[in-house]
């Protein structure tokens, strides 16, 4: 599976030495740091999109993606702690299976990070609309400002998400400008969001009723091909929630004793986050009035998580405060318990919480143009630094721009959906460029060794393509459009100015300085580490 150009594992390591980021970062920062990526739109928002797939078998969706999640994050810490350099997926398939693959991981991943970033806009948007305008200040936002048309699965009357689409704009500003976040800064935001779903834990599973469990699995396990439904069709669309610790992967050249710290750090984070959003799961289902149960369509199957049917039927009185109707979620379930004042703090949380998310997706964003230009199969104007703010401007302004306007016109499920597919490929391929380094560098130092290889390797591959095949038809056939637009920018521009296929190996000096911004940066010396 080697394609030609392959770049050199001991070029890697040497430019990454030679213009190599602050090592700053220990195991403690890593694990919140993966915690505070991971715990976001997820579960904040995608409760309501899961329970309309699975209904109370939203817990088993959980405990499905965040098993996938686990063996693939265990293929990362071998692969980090050998190449602890920026770049992620992208540079690991660069090093093993070359430059086409390495391309089209790298075109997953900005697919990746710049929907995902769309979809914590709209995520962002409900809690803005819910809590802040319509609890603390009694206004209502008109529904065509509210959601996006009617037809893309917004609200009846929706024309645009303003909200999603001011809030996208206002952090690509400030990512631009270079605006900075700290260690302690980070800390706090994540110590929020744990704060604020611990209490929704403790208030709503003593309100639980067994008899909301019932059915548990009213859309069954499988939904079939393309259907999105089901619970493992539900998996497919909430591993949304955990994508986010492949970000840690990333901090591996800002890190201390990457070896020890890097798998800490990824399993660590996701083994909290999978017990967290399934005791979070348990209680909304079982404290909600409607039980997590989904609106059955005619046909007997629920109507699809953010549809024209769907949004229709949320319109009518009798559906109006259900669980899956709901745009924040976990709020939602409090406000019904009599929990109105601390419902509405959840909410604020996550309005303070969620647009440093977004920061670190779109930062996330600009980093993978910028490996991808320093590799030259990209051009190098798109990363232009601004004089006065030491930022890529050009290339943030532009990502920036095409996640507003998909905020703007699309629902957090579909993008969600679409997310995935391309966080999917990618992990597949670190996987298999895991079990190939195995062969092609046997005797390379390995401080981390992914336990029975052979058992967790093709377990990740297998995981990640079955959800791939249980995500809604529309989201899947995104990923190989998506890949087929990438493949010709690469054949028209990628092919003839890589500078491994020039014979340049080595990074530019003058491209270093594009990795300096402290923007988002949890370490307080080195950038972002959300690749």
């Amino acid at each position: 599976m080697r394609f030609a150009r392959v770049k050199p594992l001991d070029a890697i390591l040497a430019t990454a030495e030679k213009k190599s980021l602050h090592r700053s970062l220990g195991a403690i920062q890593l694990t919140l740091f993966g915690i505070g990526c991971v715990i976001g739109t997820g579960i904040f928002v995608l409760t309501s999109a899961g329970a309309q797939k699975a209904g109370p078998g939203l817990m088993l969706a959980f405990a499905i993606a965040g098993a996938i999640c686990i063996v693939a994050a265990l293929c990362y810490a071998e692969i980090a702690a050998m190449l602890p350099v920026a770049g992620s997926a992208y540079t690991y398939t660069y090093s093993v299976m070359g430059e086409l693959l390495a391309w089209t991981v790298g075109w997953a991943l900005v697919l990746e990070y710049a929907v995902a970033a769309s979809a914590v806009s709209v995520g962002w948007s409900g809690y803005f609309s819910g809590t802040i305008l319509n609890e603390f200040f009694g206004v209502q936002l008109p529904a065509w400002l509210a959601a996006g048309p009617l037809a893309l699965g917004g609200a009846p009357g929706g024309l645009i998400n303003l909200p999603a689409l001011v809030i996208a704009l206002l952090v690509t500003w400030l990512l631009m400008i270079g605006t900075s976040e700290s260690a302690k800064v980070n800390a706090v935001l994540v110590a929020i969001k744990v704060t604020a779903l611990t209490a929704f834990i403790i208030l709503t599973l003593p309100a639980a009723e067994a008899e909301k469990f019932n059915p548990f699995l009213p859309a069954g396990v499988f939904g079939g091909f393309g259907s999105g439904v089901g619970a493992v069709g539900a998996a497919a669309t909430i591993f949304f929630a955990y994508v986010g610790f492949d970000a840690v992967s990333t901090a591996a050249e800002e890190t201390r004793d990457p070896q020890r710290n890097v798998p800490i750090g990824l399993v660590g984070s996701l083994l909290f986050c999978t017990v967290f959003y399934i005791l979070v799961a348990a209680g909304a289902i079982g404290a909600s009035p409607t039980g997590g149960q989904p609106i059955f369509g005619p046909n007997g199957i629920p109507f699809p998580a953010g549809s024209e049917e769907l949004a229709r039927q949320c319109a009518l009185p009798q559906y109006s405060e259900w669980l899956v109707c709901s745009n924040e979620a976990l709020a939602h379930v409090l406000r019904e318990i009599g929990y109105s004042s601390i419902g509405n703090m959840l909410g604020i949380a996550a309005f303070v919480a969620l647009p440093s998310v977004i920061l670190i997706l779109l930062f996330g964003q600009t980093r993978i143009f910028f490996v991808m230009s320093r590799d030259g199969l990209l051009p190098e104007k798109l990363s232009t630094i601004h004089p006065k703010w030491k930022t890529p401007y050009i290339v943030t302004a532009l990502t920036g721009a095409v996640v507003a306007v998909a905020a703007a016109f699309l629902p957090v499920g579909a993008l969600a959906d679409i997310a995935n597919a391309g966080t999917l490929y990618a992990f597949m391929m670190v996987a298999i460029a895991v079990m190939m380094l195995r062969k092609t560098e046997p005797n390379r130092p390995r401080k981390f060794r992914t336990p029975a290889l052979w058992l967790i390797g093709p377990l990740t591959i297998a995981g990640c393509i079955f959800l791939f095949l249980n995500l809604p038809f529309e989201a899947m056939i995104v990923l190989p459009v998506w890949a087929g637009i990438g493949l010709v920018i690469y054949y028209l521009y990628g092919y003839r100015h890589s500078h491994l296929g020039r014979g340049i190996v080595e990074v530019p000096e003058a491209e270093v300085d594009m990795l300096q911004p402290n923007v988002a940066g949890i370490g307080g010396e080195g950038p972002d580490q959300r690749d």
